[in-house]
């Protein structure tokens, strides 16, 4: 891959990090013992005193396992493109993590932090 095409992923890779940074951040905070872990974060409502009423307590509840699956999805791009930032600093961006082959340029287009080729999409969920 060319180091004019990296660069220009690279630059999009850091933008979307960025955004997703802002975003895990405004429903979530950073684990501080792994930094590539984040934990959904509660709304601060007083629900646990015998006065509390059982819907702020239940709206709570759901509003925290909202923020959790997305907090999960937020958190599968960070780290995707986190990695694909450190493979540009390796010089191995652009490689297809389970065939070797170069990743196609439409793909990387579509998605800078891309693991796979087209061939190879069905295996990303799980390397």
């Amino acid at each position: 891959m060319s180091s004019h095409n990296t660069a220009q992923y690279k630059e999009k890779l850091e933008e979307e990090l960025r955004a997703v940074e802002g975003e895990l951040k405004a429903i979530g905070r950073q684990n501080p013992e792994n930094p590539n872990d984040w934990e959904a974060t509660e709304k601060s409502m007083d629900v646990m005193t015998p006065m509390a009423d059982p819907n702020e307590s239940a709206d709570k509840i759901e509003e925290y396992n909202e923020n959790r699956a997305i907090v999960d999805e937020l958190e599968i791009r960070y780290n995707n493109v986190k990695r694909a930032l450190k493979k540009i600093e390796d010089g191995t961006y652009g490689r297809c993590e389970a065939g070797g082959e170069e990743i196609e340029v439409a793909r990387l287009a579509a998605n800078p932090s891309a693991r796979t080729c087209l061939k190879h999409m069905a295996e990303e969920k799980g390397l």
